[in-house]
């Protein structure tokens, strides 16, 4: 980590999941996975939306995958670089939170 992001583990980033804002100093993609375990899925969908990064393709195969679009997400996956995982919605986000702090 370089000096602008956080210092947040797993239990961090789910308490800060009690406030209205993120927290300062997220990625995009930890904001958007921080706005989907607010319950704001559009929110979280349109910060890697557009984006090109292997992380963000991640994130955003979790999301279509969360909204029930295989297709699409199976496609974010392959951008990515993964497979989707045979895993609960509640285990992939857990793993895609740890695995970008």
């Amino acid at each position: 980590m370089d000096g602008s992001e956080l210092d947040m583990n797993i239990d961090t980033f789910n308490e800060s999941l009690k406030q209205n804002l993120p927290p300062i100093g997220l990625t995009v993609q930890q904001e958007a996975l921080w706005y989907d375990g607010k319950g704001d899925w559009e929110h979280a969908h349109d910060l890697v939306n557009d984006l090109d990064d292997r992380q963000s393709a991640h994130v955003h195969a979790y999301l279509h995958r969360k909204e029930g679009d295989l297709w699409n997400a199976d496609y974010w996956y392959r951008r990515a670089g993964r497979q989707r995982p045979d895993v609960t919605l509640e285990e992939e986000w857990t793993a895609l939170v740890n695995l970008l702090l």
